[in-house]
């Protein structure tokens, strides 16, 4: 009994919470970018001296200072928002697709082969019809083999679709040196630059606006299948427990092998819009990262295809607004990482708060009390 009495109970505890209203878990993630702000503003001022709401500015500048800026900025949170959605299904299954990057290399590489092959036997409309048609199989056909070892003999996902990045790039590698213009230059250039055969169609003067329309109707496409299908069911169910699924009648293999065919698709079709719609050329850099980003991106919006054009909005915005204070500052880039990490450090952090709380032991006269 005398162990009992003195034992100390601990000075706080941790308790999961129940789920949060949505509005609530907004409040804190909001809660968190105003911190992130303040402690940024602090760093700024220590180390720089600067006037932090000088650099505020010049972040937002980054994006919104002109109407090309701002076109830009929502052309490149469309492609982010385009590959997050394809890897979305795949997560929300738990199986872990890391491979967005060559699964969107794919997709580019037979986008411009279409373009560069193509373009004296078949119409414009021809050869983009074909670029849509093949960049989907590549991608699909990049997203569906790791998906078939890990059904059939359990292989680790994370590795095989980590290595496929690599296979993808040799292999872009290879028909940049094929296809080099001009001869021993290293690059392709831009392909059919003064036909503009493959290239995606300027809406309304502008050139980004068809990519983001398709972006926005994926967005909504994505979350009626993830949220109101059978399919959707199935992959939920799956990601729960593999042995639930079993038992419901659920042919995890077949659910497997689907969904990474859908999730490489997509990424496939990322990769032609990068090429046909925005680069219009092929380069082993030309995914930007997106498909690591995208994880990202993901899991701050809780594999919630509408919450993710929130993430996407904020990790752009982000990186286009250190590029700005580097340069308008003299600012090392590195202090630009820094700012931006701080920033996303409070962000995830919130997340913490929003499953769990803080519970601290009863002092004082309450101890007292139960003496």
């Amino acid at each position: 009994m005398a162990n009992k009495a003195n034992k100390r109970e601990p000075l706080f505890h941790m308790i999961k919470r129940n789920s949060l209203k949505w509005y609530q878990a907004w409040a804190i993630r909001g809660a968190a970018l105003v911190l992130a702000l303040l402690f940024s503003a602090l760093v700024t001022t220590l180390v720089t001296g600067e006037n932090p709401l000088s650099v505020y500015a010049a972040i937002f500048n980054a994006s919104f200072s002109t109407q090309r800026r701002t076109w830009v900025l929502f052309q490149n949170i469309a492609m982010l928002l385009s590959v997050s959605l394809a890897v979305i299904p795949a997560f929300r299954m738990r199986f872990w697709n890391l491979g967005g990057e060559g699964q969107m290399l794919a997709g580019g590489l037979a986008s411009a082969a279409c373009m560069i092959c193509l373009r004296d036997a078949l119409p414009n409309w021809a050869v983009i019809f074909c670029m849509v048609v093949f960049s989907i199989l590549a991608g699909a056909v990049w997203g569906v083999i790791p998906a078939v070892f890990k059904a059939k003999w359990n292989t680790n996902e994370t590795l095989f679709t980590l290595m496929m990045n690599y296979v993808a790039i040799q292999l872009v590698s290879y028909f940049i040196i094929l296809w080099e213009v001009p001869k021993g230059a290293g690059q392709i250039g831009i392909i059919n630059q003064s036909t503009q055969i493959g290239w995606l169609p300027a809406i309304g003067g502008q050139k980004y606006l068809l990519n983001i329309i398709i972006v926005a109707i994926l967005t909504v496409l994505m979350y009626i299948y993830l949220n109101y299908s059978k399919h959707g069911y199935e992959i939920s169910v799956v990601g729960e427990s593999e042995r639930t699924a079993r038992y419901v009648g659920i042919r995890v293999d077949r659910v497997i092998v689907r969904t990474m065919l859908l999730s490489g698709a997509l990424c496939g079709l990322t990769g032609m819009l990068l090429v046909g719609g925005t680069d219009h050329t092929l380069t082993t850099s030309i995914t930007g990262g997106r498909g690591f980003t995208a994880v990202m991106v993901s899991w701050l919006a809780k594999f919630n295809p509408i919450w993710m054009i929130l993430t996407s909005f904020l990790l752009v915005f982000l990186e286009k607004g250190a590029g700005d204070i580097s340069t308008n500052f003299g600012l090392n880039k590195s202090f630009s990482d820094i700012l931006t990490g701080i920033i996303l450090f409070f962000i995830i952090g919130s997340e913490f708060f929003i499953n769990y709380k803080i519970t601290f032991r009863h002092t004082g006269k309450e101890e007292n009390g139960h003496v």
